[in-house]
């Protein structure tokens, strides 16, 4: 048991299907059931810094187990015995945060080495047995050298933010608004993440989707199925340590890659922590951003940095406010309701990084954009393609070794393209993709695979069908990159495409797998997938 579930009603009134409700996990106000969860005051410190962590349960005593997540998970602390504590929560918690006190605190050691951290809390009586976990990045304790040849992996910890549906409300549904129904464009850092978002069983769904439909099938939603079914968030597979970042850490540390890790939030207050770095990695769904976040990347990039960003679906700006406590981004609301659209401070507007307002296209940073991706292996999304990248140009350094051929698909079997990817407007010349220089992208810029993408569902009418995505980032896409959603730009925007890109930016050098799934071809040991990461770390590393 992980506390109470709600299902609520549909947050856009779309689907009647019970799946598709805003279904998540919040106090039940009772103290008749077993109920646990915990949160800390920030995701990162520093060794000497006090973890302090916040917790309520109605179990009289609860246990707690610190443990290292990577390639050998390394328990480093136990305490039996603690005392528990039933808080009380406001109803607004995910916007406002839960304001609970701290139960345990801990002086982090010293010679606890750098790395993501997970945190376990445990309870058992005669109502049964409860888990509840939370996690924290270690920092190190003096910055290094370039020539200390490690890698840091910058956690999506924005995107983690806006898919946290504890408590009720993230950046896609919701419990806010005059009918309780609408998704909340503020959200704290102060309250427990849902379950899955640092911790999975083995076997949980991953988004794409493994067997193609057969002919005349509605579409499916596995993950979602599921996480109702197992008490896991909705969003479980969409953003988090568990299904992204730390997938990348045991395969890099088990390749013998020295990883540290920081958070989006570090690199939004420090941004001088890029200065020293050989090679900077982004992993997974990194969807969110703040300007600072990436004003710091592209001053690391035009200095001469390298980064490996094998992520996929770059979009909204968002504001941090309250020291970092709070998320606050509007997305498809952004023009009716954040205050800075009408003023001085429009390009802070937090909406997607294509629109005129915000004027800061997504290629200058990362040489792609979502808009220009989008969806691809679940749902109605072409879910029938192969789930890999077609390659076009096999004499790219990042496929040395590879034995890849033009035309070659790889990462079919891990569905490593999707479940949202990145792409470009583009044309074909002899039978090889060139960016068009539509999307703002650097001079240079080399396409070097790809597949195609959408940017919303077809209905086919299929028995039994329920479509999730439906046209809502089809008519935000046309809005965005041409005014005004018509039939015309509509289908200028439905068909998208995800690539993998390389291309040198000042002093610097990007490559970019634009896709949320590859570290699937990590784990599951995909020899073309590992060949091009290990290329493209190891030249960045200078190795």
């Amino acid at each position: 048991m992980v506390g109470k579930t709600k299902r609520g009603a549909t947050t856009r009134g779309l689907w009647p299907g019970a799946l598709f409700e805003n279904f998540h996990e919040a106090p039940s106000g009772t103290e008749s059931e077993l109920e646990l969860w915990c949160y800390s005051d920030k995701l990162s410190y520093h060794p000497g810094e006090t973890l302090g962590l916040r917790v309520s349960t109605t179990a009289a005593a609860w246990r707690l187990e610190i443990s290292r997540d990577g390639a050998a998970p390394e328990t480093l602390l136990t305490r039996d015995g603690l005392p528990g504590q039933y808080q009380a929560t406001p109803a607004d918690c995910s916007a406002v945060g839960c304001g609970w006190p701290v139960a345990f605190e801990l002086t982090l050691p010293a010679d606890w080495r750098p790395g993501g951290y997970l945190v376990k809390a445990t309870a058992e009586d005669a109502r049964g047995r409860i888990e509840a976990h939370h996690f924290f990045v270690l920092r190190p304790a003096v910055r290094r050298s370039k020539a200390s040849g490690r890698l840091l992996l910058v956690a999506a910890t924005s995107t983690w933010i806006a898919y946290n549906d504890w408590g009720g409300s993230n950046h896609y549904e919701g419990i806010t608004g005059p009918d309780g129904e609408l998704y909340s464009p503020r959200l704290s850092t102060q309250r427990p993440f849902s379950r899955g978002f640092f911790w999975q069983p083995a076997g949980a769904p991953r988004i794409p989707l493994q067997t193609p439909p057969p002919a005349g099938a509605a579409p499916r939603y596995p993950h979602m199925e599921w996480a109702y079914a197992n008490g896991f968030s909705k969003k479980y597979a969409s953003a988090g340590w568990a299904s992204y970042e730390r997938h990348f850490v045991a395969w890099a540390e088990a390749e013998g890659y020295e990883v540290e890790v920081a958070t989006l939030h570090d690199l939004h207050f420090d941004p001088a922590l890029l200065e020293d770095c050989p090679c900077v990695v982004f992993v997974g769904h990194d969807e969110y951003w703040s300007r600072p976040m990436r004003a710091a990347v592209d001053a690391y990039v035009e200095a001469g940095g390298k980064v490996a960003r094998f992520a996929g679906n770059f979009l909204w700006q968002v504001r941090l406010e309250d020291e970092g406590a709070t998320q606050v981004c509007y997305k498809y609301r952004a023009r009716a309701e954040d205050p800075l659209y009408g003023g001085g401070e429009r390009h802070l507007t937090t909406t997607c990084w294509d629109t005129p307002e915000v004027g800061w296209p997504s290629a200058q940073t990362f040489g792609l954009n979502a808009l220009r991706g989008m969806y691809a292996g679940w749902g109605a999304c072409t879910p029938r393609a192969s789930g890999g990248y077609t390659v076009y140009r096999p004499e790219h350094w990042a496929f040395d070794g590879s034995d890849l051929y033009y035309g070659d698909v790889f990462g079919a079997r891990d569905k490593v393209f999707g479940y949202e990817v990145d792409g470009l407007e583009y044309g074909f010349k002899d039978g090889l993709p060139f960016s068009t220089g539509a999307d703002g992208e650097p001079e240079g810029l080399e396409i070097l695979a790809m597949a195609p993408a959408v940017l919303g569902e077809s209905d086919h009418g299929n028995p039994g069908s329920t479509l999730f995505i439906g046209d809502l980032e089809l008519d935000f896409a046309a809005e965005s990159l041409y005014g005004e959603a018509t039939a015309e730009t509509r289908e200028r925007c439905r068909r998208g495409s995800g690539m993998i890109v390389s291309f040198p930016k000042g002093k610097g050098e990007v490559f970019h797998a634009g896709t949320c799934n590859w570290v699937a071809g990590l784990s599951g040991r995909d020899p073309n997938v590992e060949r091009i990461t290990r290329n493209v770390l190891d030249k960045f590393l200078g190795r």
